[in-house]
């Protein structure tokens, strides 16, 4: 027998209260282990990376393979504290699914139930993913080889969920579905001096000024209005007390693009700008970009273009297409080096995500589960388009 809805939600609610974060998902990794326990075996095998330890990958063996599927969840919470008043509120103080992440694992969990119970006739691979937040846990997966041998992924599927559509409601859009992101730490070092005799310094926080108001005219002036990109400093840290100029200032900030063009265009003009701002001002500015797995989400036109097509003809599916979003997500560096499609599920919270009152509806999840399911049954039919 599959799961039902309300043994879905006790899954669910069971994950919620253990909410554990990135590269720490250990008490995590043995719930879904012990879970996934209770399914049939006969076509199951599970893969772990001793050098990423709370990954998962589970390989549920096709009955007729032409290719491998690949459905991806991520594990990983938030240092939020929660507000809910839940009975099944988060165990762990100061940490909470507030992503929800539990929603993404338990929809998962459904679909390979399902799977492991009606084998499938192409293989699934289903990759539980640690450090979605931070730390990059998809890039570091890829690099370590998890994709590689018998679970060699051909084209791979993930989820959000999204607290501003419908409970159950499957959304995406052809192109790309969240931006890029990298972030940028800028170090500018001047000389400190005595307020009165500012002619004997190089005052740190004069020089940090110019540079925001000169960034500010990358988007304003450096790019096509009809694309999209961000530049935030967010941050800024520089001097110790009235009298004193500031002989260092430290900028932390994003850079936020639709396409990796973009991203590489801005910290382009970030580094030119920089790079005057040193000969104009006399002074050392250090530049750093992190990017990590954080790459634009990128949906593959014709694979995003059948998942689309097959959502809007089900009676028992809402679908709606939807507008890219600013925010990251490291399913991007997976999507650059295998072709695949993320989408949404709606589940329609007053609490937005990463808030302490992010509260999504329970009743999403089987409807993800069926709507992902027959999806992939619909990717494995010879009748296919």
């Amino acid at each position: 027998m599959t799961l039902t809805s309300d043994e879905l939600i006790e899954i669910r609610r069971h994950l919620h209260t253990i909410p554990e974060l990135a590269m720490n998902e250990y008490q995590t990794h043995d719930y879904l282990k012990q879970v996934i326990a209770s399914f049939p075996q006969t076509n199951l095998e599970i893969k772990e990376l001793p050098e990423l330890p709370t990954a998962l990958l589970v390989l549920v063996r096709g009955s007729n393979p032409q290719k491998s599927i690949g459905y991806r969840c991520d594990m990983d919470a938030l240092p939020v504290d929660e507000v809910n008043g839940l009975s099944y509120a988060s165990k762990h103080p100061h940490v909470m699914h507030a992503c929800g992440h539990d929603i993404h694992m338990t929809v998962a969990l459904g679909i390979l139930n399902y799977f492991s119970v009606y084998q499938p006739k192409d293989n699934l691979i289903f990759f539980f993913q640690p450090a979605e937040e931070s730390k990059s846990g998809g890039k570091v997966a890829y690099d370590l080889g998890a994709f590689s041998g018998q679970f060699k992924v051909d084209e791979l599927y993930g989820l959000h969920d999204n607290p501003e559509l419908k409970s159950g409601v499957i959304g995406s859009c052809n192109g790309t579905l969240f931006a890029g992101t990298t972030e940028v730490n800028i170090i500018i070092n001047g000389k400190s001096g005595h307020a009165a005799y500012p002619h004997l310094a190089n005052d740190a926080i004069v020089i940090a000024a110019n540079f925001i108001n000169q960034i500010q005219t990358v988007i304003s002036r450096n790019i096509d209005p009809t694309k999209c990109g961000v530049i935030t400093f967010g941050k800024m840290q520089a001097g110790v007390i009235r009298n004193v100029i500031a002989g260092q200032a430290r900028l932390e900030g994003t850079i936020r693009g639709l396409t990796q063009e973009m991203i590489e265009f801005i910290r382009q003009r970030i580094t030119e700008i920089a790079s005057g701002l040193q000969k104009s001002f006399n002074c050392q500015i250090t530049v750093e970009y992190n990017q990590g797995g954080y790459f634009p989400v990128e949906n593959d036109p014709l694979l995003t273009k059948n998942f689309i097509e097959y959502m809007q003809k089900q009676p028992s599916v809402d679908f709606v297409e939807t507008e890219p979003k600013m925010t990251g997500e490291d399913f991007g560096y997976l999507l650059n080096k295998i072709p695949g499609t993320m989408f949404w599920l709606g589940v329609e919270s007053s609490g937005a995500l990463h808030s302490h009152d992010f509260l999504p509806k329970e009743d999403a999840i089987k409807k993800g589960v069926d709507a992902v399911v027959g999806f992939l049954n619909y990717r494995m039919s010879p009748e296919e388009k």
